[in-house]
């Protein structure tokens, strides 16, 4: 196996995984990336492809000339409260492009394929830890629109016995590469991590906090907090899974352990050294009380350990990303 396809590989998590593979692999790399929200200085190897998924044809004759192995899809919406209030963007970006890419990754013959999905999938889950069995029922389009990917990806598989997949339902990924060369470099970004390190450098005001009555130990969301360079050596991980003739499967990616908002906003005043501005407001739509990964799977069916649980350690690296961000003044 030596072609692979990295869709959204200019985004935060796809950029990572394609410095992963670049540094530790001989794959060629090839990212196809319509650059809406990742950035091409985030592609540090491979060849980049401007496009967008949408474009069929253009993207069956890249298939035709590159002659891919495995895919790795990242490409997709990923801001839940926008998908309640445009839920056909949500279905129509992640779940008919996926649809799409699949035909294509047939039609050309590609043997694996891993997919980024997401905790989202599960709701209001009732049982924490979340396991992989643990019944399906998001709450929110984007959850759905990742789950009807995942339907159609298992189905596709049990019809085609030579196309094999993993599918990686993320909890709450943050921080920033550990050598400081690239981060989370979403535009409008949601995620609170990130937020808390724009506060910190002064490019935010204050920090809002949305609900402080979930029936959490201090009332606000808990969530499984997991290291980007860690979710990015899970796809390795996958791939060589795959690649030695292991069968399909679905792995949780957490570290079996939660933090509330309050938590990391703690920690984030710790490990910067400033105390910054803190607003209460209403919950958003659609964001559950608490997400924990059961990662009991993953950790005896992969190769992988995490090198990055630790919540400091998460707070310090997306903090220094945005203190670089801002000293080369990168449009974020």
């Amino acid at each position: 196996m030596k072609s692979v396809l990295i869709t959204g590989g200019a985004g935060y998590i796809g950029s990572h995984v394609v410095k992963l593979l670049g540094e530790n692999t001989d794959y060629n790399i090839t990212v196809i990336d319509n650059l809406s929200t990742g950035k091409k200085e985030a592609v540090l190897y491979g060849d980049l492809i401007e496009e967008d998924l949408s474009n069929f044809n253009v993207i069956s004759e890249i298939f035709s000339e590159k002659k891919f192995d495995a895919i790795i899809h990242f490409a997709a919406s990923i801001i839940v409260p926008e998908s309640v209030t445009d839920p056909l963007k949500y279905y129509s970006n992640n779940t008919i492009n996926t649809i799409k890419l699949l035909g294509v990754a047939l039609q050309y013959k590609v043997k694996y394929f891993i997919f980024s999905s997401t905790a989202a999938v599960y709701g209001i889950p009732d049982e924490i830890p979340i396991r992989e069995t643990t019944p399906v029922n998001p709450i929110n389009p984007y959850g759905m629109s990742k789950l009807m990917s995942e339907r159609v990806l298992v189905d596709t598989a049990k019809a085609n016995k030579n196309f094999r997949y993993i599918i990686l339902r993320y909890f709450n990924v943050a921080g920033a590469s550990s050598d400081g060369k690239i981060g989370q470099n979403f535009p409008q970004a949601t995620h609170l991590i990130k937020k808390a390190a724009q506060t910190v450098i002064g490019k935010e005001g204050y920090l809002e906090i949305y609900g402080t009555d979930y029936d959490t130990p201090d009332g606000t969301g808990v969530r499984d907090y997991i290291h980007v360079e860690d979710l990015a050596a899970a796809h390795l991980s996958a791939l060589e899974y795959l690649k030695e003739g292991n069968s399909s499967g679905i792995f949780n990616c957490g570290y079996d352990k939660g933090y509330s908002v309050r938590e990391v906003i703690d920690e984030m005043k710790k490990v910067s050294g400033i105390d910054f501005a803190v607003k209460e407001s209403a919950r958003r739509p659609g964001d559950p009380p608490i997400l924990i990964a059961d990662n009991s799977k993953i950790l005896s069916h992969l190769n992988w350990r995490p090198q990055f649980n630790n919540l400091a350690i998460i707070c310090k690296t997306a903090l220094e990303w945005e203190k670089t961000c801002s000293k080369l003044k990168v449009r974020l």
